[in-house]
């Protein structure tokens, strides 16, 4: 039985060689495939490469890269020598990579290309332990006009591989000394708090969510899925390591509409992972899309997605895939559904004929589900998704748990819950320690076979964090149904406490906000105020399909925020979801509100995962929230 990801790989390619590991574009933008077998073959001569370098047992590897198949290769050609990458991505700022390679004393470090060798290169009088950069990259640059350095040795991807290309027992012989608990990789949260922390995540922690996963999806071998996320981040990473696992394809992407969009349909996968902010943006494609439809077809439209979402909850009641927060009885729940279900169904048929087929397709012809995972899948698109056919998988978990803790499964979905991933324990806790019950809200605890070892040479946090009987504090807020699924009610730490002592979560508010088709972002703020009061981010393009539908003139896009019709217009969408007929308490009404005239950036106010970094938003728009309580 194999004990780390490359001895994994060994019996994928024993077993299934023959199979496309990787499909990666060229310069013309078309598909080439890799067989394991030739993966493989480049990972040992890479691996090979990197030990006559001097790369050893448990040595930490820099690897700055965005997601591409060298990624991939370089990552189990690191693991394959028992060493651990340190990974990040090319958008990451260069005091963040200062900060890793310098807390890690990375000897050798990968970059993705010559800008972000050009980038860590500025950082060398910070890095006194950086002995070589290696480019992966290096398709549009003469070997002239790639950087230098004095103090550092630069090599590419080629090179390194050419170097290695005769030794492929040594690396074998490495890979068969693997153990479970040998550090595979130390990743550096995002700061959505603070500083960074480097996780420590072993060969087991990976190994245990691929023995664990395929009892709640029923993968099968040879599937081909659409790579589009950062694969720094441990949510897509456990992705590529479950597609090797199955023996199927990687299939690179872009996070970009019309790029996904194009290779959903070339590529033809039966699965893409995704964050929520990207699933929000498809919906806002197709709604954007209809609104250059004809009246008639516009209303069609609208009609069979409230119809297909209103059978997907009568079908939810009549199967009993209600959460259960408080305890229902089933006889009721299902005499409340099954007229409905009966009235409705020939309009999800029909919508499903006229329109919702169509949208479909756009995702391929063996789609079977997304996978969405790097926060909580807001209720909207969920439900959109579901009414027009598409089965969203909505998932859980930290950098802290390689990342999963829970998984919709794909058998039972019940919305707006996650059930717990197998043979891991989950307990939900007060403020006193005592478990809570159903319904009743508290904080997150896990254990099981995928938490970390640790943070790098922080044993304090790892303490603060993670308890001597293997318990993971998550910080993350949940609730309890009566059947054993849980639900994410936000962050202990985002929690806003009133003057008056009312706790508030801002995520589920915030969450809400984005339902608006005129909201791309908000985030909520109070913090010991009086009253809550929130930071909008307007779509602007539908703000303008709004102004030119009323009548309304305007000189720019610029002024739109000065507007007062759009104060007036995003001031009733607020009242309208933040209200008490959708379930919000008084003092969880949004008071005030101010337009700001940017959208949020990655590195500015958003995480690599598009999560909203409330330190730096506080810190941005001091001013402007300030003056919301003044």
């Amino acid at each position: 039985m194999y004990q780390t990801l490359p001895q994994l790989l060994q019996h994928i390619v024993t077993t299934y060689g023959a199979n496309e590991a990787q499909l990666s574009k060229d310069d013309n933008g078309t598909f080439l495939p890799t067989t394991y077998h030739e993966f493989y073959d480049e990972v040992l001569r890479l691996a090979s490469g990197l030990a006559q370098l001097g790369v050893t047992r448990e040595e930490p590897v820099g690897l700055i890269s965005d997601n591409r198949k060298e990624w991939l290769v370089a990552d189990m050609a690191i693991l394959a020598l028992g060493a651990a990458d340190v990974p990040r991505g090319r958008d990451a700022m260069p005091y963040e990579l200062q900060f890793i390679l310098k807390v890690t004393e990375c000897r050798t470090c990968f970059a993705e290309n010559a800008e972000q060798a050009k980038k860590i290169l500025e950082l060398t009088k910070e890095l006194p332990h950086l002995q070589r950069l290696i480019i992966i990259d290096t398709t549009h640059h003469t070997r002239a006009e790639l950087p230098s350095s004095d103090t550092v040795q630069i090599l590419t991807y080629e090179q390194v591989m050419a170097q290695g290309k005769a030794q492929p027992q040594q690396i074998e012989e490495e890979i068969a000394q693997g153990k479970e608990d040998d550090i595979a990789t130390i990743i550096f949260t995002s700061g959505t708090t603070g500083e960074p922390k480097g996780v420590m995540l072993t060969h087991r922690n990976f190994l245990f969510q691929l023995e664990q996963l395929p009892q709640v999806i029923p993968f099968a071998k040879g599937e081909r899925w659409l790579s589009v996320l950062p694969v720094w981040h441990s949510f897509e990473r456990i992705l590529q390591y479950v597609i090797v696992s199955q023996a199927s394809t990687i299939a690179y992407s872009k996070p970009i509409g019309k790029i996904m969009l194009v290779d959903l349909q070339r590529v033809n996968p039966a699965w893409m992972g995704s964050v929520p902010r990207i699933w929000e943006a498809v919906k806002a494609g197709i709604y954007q899309n209809v609104k250059g439809k004809s009246p008639i077809a516009r209303g069609l439209f609208h009609f069979f997605v409230w119809a297909g979402a209103h059978h997907a909850k009568a079908l939810n009641l009549v199967t009993n895939r209600v959460p259960q927060f408080s305890r229902r009885w089933y006889p009721i729940d299902f005499v409340l559904g099954i007229l409905p279900l009966i009235l409705l169904t020939p309009f999800k048929f029909l919508g499903n004929v006229l329109i919702f087929k169509t949208i479909r397709k756009k995702f391929g012809t063996q789609f079977r589900a997304g996978v969405s995972g790097g926060g909580s899948l807001p209720s909207s698109v969920d439900n959109f998704f579901k009414a027009i056919g598409i089965t969203l998988l909505d998932g859980y978990g930290l950098t802290e748990t390689a990342p999963v803790i829970g998984l919709r499964k794909i058998s039972h979905q019940v919305p707006g819950t996650v059930a717990p991933l197998p043979n891991t324990e989950i307990k939900i806790i007060d403020e006193q320690g005592n478990q809570v019950k159903p319904g009743e809200k508290g904080v997150i605890w896990a254990r099981g076979g995928q938490v970390m070892a640790g943070y790098y040479k922080r044993p304090d946090l790892t303490k603060a964090i993670m308890d001597e009987q293997g318990w993971l504090n998550t910080g993350d807020i949940g609730v309890w149904t009566h059947r054993g699924e849980f639900a994410i009610r936000g962050r202990a730490k985002d929690t806003i406490v009133l003057s008056g002592g009312e706790n508030i979560e801002p995520v589920p508010i915030e969450g809400r906000l984005r339902e608006s088709e005129y909201i791309e972002q908000a985030v909520i703020v109070g913090q010991d105020k009086k009253y809550l009061a929130a930071l909008i981010v307007p779509d602007t393009k539908q703000l303008e399909f709004y102004l030119k539908d009323n009548g309304i003139p305007y000189m720019a896009r610029a002024e739109l925020t000065e507007l007062p019709e759009v104060h007036e217009l995003l001031q009733a969408e607020i009242n309208e979801l933040v209200s008490a007929k959708n379930g919000f308490k008084s003092y969880e009404r949004i008071n005030r509100f101010t337009i700001l005239k940017s959208p949020f950036e990655v590195g500015r106010e958003l995480s690599a995962k598009q999560e909203v970094m409330r330190h730096k938003i506080a810190q941005r728009y001091e001013k402007e929230i300030a003056a919301l309580f003044s």
